[in-house]
């Protein structure tokens, strides 16, 4: 099995984990460093909707919260018809980061795959340099 079909199975895993008692939409995510490590991310809701956390930011947090910053490639599945889209949010902190030439794998559960990157999915993002 390839690594990337090892991070697309463990983003799925995640899924498993998410804490989804309203939508019932979990979300899985699997965020890999430069050094090979392999964080799992997954939704986890808030009856105060504003609070939930997405499965990508859950990665990216825990990965920076252990002293990771360096991204090799990120893996989001979904229970979608086509593959998962990242919102908004997640894209930004994708942009912080992470080079914009990252890969990142978009997949649902029935094996669909979009290979994208982080500039693909949010253009003309918003950065630290930009910053007074």
């Amino acid at each position: 099995m390839s690594a990337k079909q090892e991070w697309i199975n463990t983003a799925i895993e995640a899924m498993e984990k998410a804490y989804v008692p309203y939508s019932k939409f979990p979300v899985g995510a699997a965020l890999i460093t430069e050094s090979g490590e392999v964080f799992q991310g997954c939704n986890i809701e808030n009856a105060s909707f504003g609070l939930t956390n997405c499965a990508e930011r859950t990665a990216f947090f825990k990965a920076v919260s252990e002293g990771n910053m360096s991204f090799s490639h990120l893996v989001v599945a979904g229970e979608t018809e086509d593959p998962i889209s990242p919102c908004g949010a997640c894209r930004q902190v994708m942009v912080e980061f992470c080079s914009p030439d990252m890969p990142v794998s978009l997949v649902n559960t029935k094996g669909d795959i979009k290979e994208t990157t982080v500039s693909e999915l949010l253009p003309y993002s918003f950065e630290s340099d930009q910053m007074g």
